[in-house]
């Protein structure tokens, strides 16, 4: 039996609760020995400078910001509308007070440059504990704290209030993936521009194995989209933590893992492959062979249950099986195919047959013939991602070394692929922002088709 991740009404907090109860525990503070000060940070550090530091967001105003003030609190926080509801959770747009951010435009409305906007996700522990889903919560926070990379997101706080956790993240303008597929020619994506954002995809992956996280609900839906276009991974309450051993190795290494030849060093090759030589002193370095391969994978993860999105488990899940870090490589076959086809290979309209067909039907594609050589690329990409044997999937082994010489991503220096112009870019238009008091409804209202289909799901055993 699954448990169903796809109960929205069950998990969504309503500003009127929000709100009342934190009224409810400001006017308290000075009756009772559960003050306020419950409302500031209990994990994290009170003091700016002990705050956990995040080199990739240096620069970014949206995270200084949270550095310039002490120990924040839900009164440092203006609500401004739902923008999203999951199973542990809802997400909100929100605010800091008294950030001098708005502006009145021509027409005398209220708007707000986008960078200066957040998510903040509520959870109530208090259902979260009566679904037996405390854990989960307590995976993405732990899995958030660790996170610094331009295509995940970044933790900028995280309080209690009341019987709330609250973490406050980035703000994506650009909604996500599935709904932005919805608005092309046959809901699917060009080829290139499925290309750059599995890419991306790729590239965040390769990070998260590289910290031992496997991230296991890779969709379209949780991929979200910047306001400068690039992506942002979301979600990581299903994520398995493990470890990872960095290894640099020769790229003349068979898949067999029997003839990988590991050389654990501190210095490797590939991500100093985009700079000259010249600009490196270290003869070390200079000399390293360019056949050497940086190897980071949590090959060794084993665990027995069963997450996931029914049309994007892997056959070894499906089938009840243990299963480690080659899941996420199967959902990334999934996830190319959904973006250039329109739809997922082994969906049908019920979840048990959906199952079956992953377990046992093969990999069709649309055409008998691929249309162009990036197709055909994209096609044989897809087929070794969605081996339905985990030990010769491709990625399964040496995960993003592997999937990275792929000829589909020929041409792509994936190492700046941050720096290049994104196919769709939402634009750095202001946005206007309402009130939580009178707006309903919110972000991603694309994806309500097919909610139940797509719901994550989780069972232990």
């Amino acid at each position: 039996m699954l448990e169903s991740g796809g109960g929205e009404r069950d998990s969504e907090v309503s500003l009127e609760t929000v709100n009342s109860t934190l009224r409810s525990s400001m006017s308290s503070e000075s009756n009772c020995s559960t003050s306020f000060s419950r409302l500031s940070f209990d994990l994290l550090p009170a003091s700016p400078e002990n705050l956990s530091l995040k080199p990739h967001r240096s620069s970014d105003f949206a995270y200084t910001a949270f550095h310039r003030k002490n120990a924040l609190t839900f009164r440092d926080f203006q609500l401004l509308r739902r923008i999203g509801a999951g199973d542990i959770g809802t997400v909100y747009l929100c605010r800091l007070r008294n950030g001098n951010n708005q502006f009145e435009n021509r027409n005398g409305e209220e708007e707000e440059d986008p960078c200066c906007l957040y998510a903040m996700k509520v959870v109530d522990k208090d259902v979260v504990a009566l679904k037996k889903k405390a854990e989960r919560a307590e995976t993405e926070r732990k899995i958030l704290k660790m996170l610094d990379h331009p295509f995940l997101p970044t933790l900028y706080a995280e309080f209690e209030a009341s019987h709330f956790s609250c973490i406050v993240m980035e703000f994506c303008s650009g909604g996500d993936l599935h709904s932005l597929r919805h608005k092309h020619p046959h809901n699917r994506f060009p080829l290139s521009t499925a290309r750059f954002y599995a890419a991306e995809v790729l590239v965040a992956l390769e990070y998260l194995h590289m910290l031992g996280i496997i991230y296991r609900d890779l969709k379209p839906e949780n991929v979200l989209v910047r306001s400068d276009g690039h992506i942002m991974l979301s979600d990581f309450d299903l994520s398995l933590c493990s470890h990872a051993i960095p290894a640099v190795e020769s790229s003349d290494c068979l898949q067999d893992p029997s003839a990988l030849s590991y050389t654990r060093s501190r210095s490797f090759a590939t991500p100093f492959s985009c700079f000259p030589n010249r600009l490196f002193r270290s003869r070390k370095v200079q000399t390293l062979q360019p056949n050497r391969l940086f190897v980071a994978e949590p090959v060794s993860a084993r665990s027995c249950s069963f997450v996931g999105t029914h049309e994007y488990v892997s056959p070894e899940v499906a089938a009840g099986q243990s299963h480690g870090n080659a899941v996420d490589w199967w959902s990334f076959g999934i996830f190319i195919y959904e973006l250039i086809y329109g739809r997922t290979p082994y969906a049908s309209p019920s979840k048990e047959a959906t199952l079956r067909n992953i377990v046992k039907k093969p990999l069709t594609f649309p055409t008998a013939t691929p249309s162009s050589t990036l197709e055909l690329h994209a096609r044989d990409l897809i087929s070794g991602l969605l081996n339905k044997d985990p030990a010769r999937r491709l990625g399964s082994q040496r995960g993003a070394a592997d999937v990275k010489k792929h000829p589909f991503f020929k041409g792509l220096n994936l190492a700046l692929i941050r720096m290049l112009t994104p196919p769709e870019v939402p634009g750095s238009r202001r946005t206007k922002t309402s009130s939580l008091y009178h707006v309903k409804g919110g972000y991603n209202n694309n994806s309500s088709r097919r909610q139940q289909s797509t719901a994550s799901f989780d069972f232990y055993f």
